[in-house]
């Protein structure tokens, strides 16, 4: 598949004087595209929008670590409204993939779970391009995998916390300064 030309590399966006750490940004830049388009891809042959599929990856998810979901969680990982989560809960029940059971430690709540059909519908559709994507992981030297770990988690704690505070908590900064005596908290791995 042909994707759309991406804008102009320019000094504009990263500033200049380091092309190479322009061309990181630039690859980032091209593979969330891509990981954009892929799901949006996957969403409308399984007929449903993304927000739908973000919420059925996350129940799958925590069923495989043994963790329960409730409506809440969705809600605060999606971060929509109760009203939009009660309305994407009743859409997903209505096509099969999710059931509300009672919450086994509180009869005040519920928890939600994927379906049979659900998961082998998620397989189905991402199995393939995610063994792909750890075959190219795998192709990355063993000695750069943590800076390359901690490269993106530092992109990802910039893009959430814009003023710098957690991107040096993802990158491990506050590790060396904790462990110089310094303080600061270790990074949530």
């Amino acid at each position: 598949m042909t994707r759309p030309p991406e804008p102009p590399s320019s000094a504009y966006w990263y500033g200049g004087g380091d092309d190479a750490a322009r061309e990181l940004l630039e690859a980032v830049r091209v593979f969330r595209r891509s990981d954009e388009v892929m799901r949006q891809r996957a969403s409308r042959e399984m007929d449903m929008n993304v927000t739908d599929l973000r919420a059925l990856r996350y129940v799958i998810a925590a069923r495989l670590r043994g963790e329960p979901v409730t409506p809440r969680d969705l809600t605060e990982y999606l971060e929509i409204s109760t009203a939009s989560t009660t309305k994407l809960l009743d859409r997903l029940e209505a096509t099969g993939r999710l059931l509300r059971r009672p919450h086994p430690h509180d009869r005040r709540s519920v928890v939600v779970e994927a379906t049979d059909e659900a998961h082998r519908e998620v397989r189905d559709r991402l199995t393939r391009v995610h063994h792909e994507m750890f075959e190219v992981a795998r192709r990355v030297p063993e000695h750069c995998r943590g800076a390359v770990r901690d490269f993106l988690l530092g992109l990802a704690a910039q893009v959430d916390e814009p003023d710098g505070s957690a991107a040096a908590v993802a990158t491990g900064e506050a590790r060396s300064l904790d462990e110089d005596g310094a303080g600061g908290s270790p990074a949530r791995r």
